[in-house]
């Protein structure tokens, strides 16, 4: 993720009986508290009187993301067949959101997602979110990893990055291509001393020549870099940044910044078992710097400053 606030996320369900709004209940509170989403829900907004049609839509515009939950009674208020005393404010919501993909129909493709929580059927998906030709997201159990799909399409960032093309042996500029370097190998310009070339386990993956850091500040600084000089040699750096698989403190979250030539040119957030892949454009650089430090924790008596980071840059590699 990038250091921009959390996404925020409207959970649209209907009332099928007292068990399945609190399932949604559940489900949303897990998304807000557990992982940190901006996620809405009608239930936390019953303090006053309110013109629901008006709450509905102005959530609706000003959401990242829809999180349409499956169920019978969804379906049918979307699809126009609920009885009249039956009707509820999800008719209104599928209505607006099936103007929002009659509009653009690609952005809320990749807007709205159709979820199917525990004991419930893609068939209970309203036929205009396509439940048998799109993705929907099927959740297993309230764990991180039990929504990885869900968080991968609001994120962006899927488990399994799109891999590097290799050399096509009838490529004509093969013999012009870069040799590869990895930058655990290289010498330093400058580097913390909280950081070690080494080997690095991350979402289950080896990576033996990687940049580590587990290091608690002393200092006050909690960030720690390694700088090296490309001399314009490269026009590609790869990698993949994280948290270490052993950390000893598994909800931490660690802040990645890469820097060419002193100017920021990529920054992102990663957690336990969410890496980020890096596929960065150095051409023509003559400087490099990796920095990685520890982010603040919502509630914690220890200072960020002096608070261990177990963080990674899985096999930096340049080309």
């Amino acid at each position: 993720m990038s250091d921009r606030a959390a996404p925020r996320v409207f959970v649209s369900y209907a009332n099928d009986s007292p068990e399945h709004t609190a399932q949604v209940r559940r489900f949303a509170e897990f998304l807000r508290t557990q992982v940190g989403l901006d996620a809405h829900l009608d239930i936390w907004y019953r303090d006053r009187r309110r013109d629901w049609s008006v709450w509905a839509t102005d959530h609706l515009t000003k959401a990242e993301f829809v999180l349409v939950v499956a169920s019978p009674q969804y379906k049918l208020q979307a699809e126009g067949e609920a009885a009249p005393d039956e009707s509820g404010r999800a008719e209104l919501e599928a209505a607006i959101l099936r103007d929002n993909l009659a509009k653009n129909l690609r952005d809320g493709t990749e807007r709205i997602l159709p979820v199917v929580l525990p004991g419930r059927s893609v068939r209970e998906i309203p036929a205009f979110l396509n439940p048998h030709s799109a993705t929907s997201f099927r959740v297993d159990e309230f764990t991180v990893g039990g929504i990885s799909d869900l968080l991968a399409a609001i994120t962006g960032q899927g488990q399994y990055p799109l891999p590097e093309l290799g050399q096509w042996p009838g490529d004509a500029g093969a013999d012009e291509r870069p040799v590869t370097t990895l930058l655990a190998g290289m010498r330093w310009l400058t580097s913390s001393p909280g950081l070690r070339p080494g080997s690095a386990k991350i979402n289950g993956v080896r990576y033996d020549n990687s940049v580590v850091s587990r290091h608690r500040p002393s200092t006050g600084e909690p960030r720690v870099f390694v700088e090296v000089d490309l001399d314009r040699a490269y026009r590609r750096m790869t990698s993949v940044a994280g948290v270490l698989d052993d950390a000893s403190e598994p909800f931490q979250v660690g802040h990645f910044v890469i820097s060419v030539d002193a100017h920021v040119r990529w920054q992102r957030k990663a957690a336990l078992g969410k890496p980020v892949a890096v596929d960065l454009d150095i051409a023509g650089a003559r400087t490099l710097r990796l920095e990685m430090h520890r982010g603040a924790a919502r509630s914690s008596a220890v200072p960020t400053a002096t608070r261990l980071s177990e963080l990674a840059w899985g096999n930096p590699c340049l080309s």
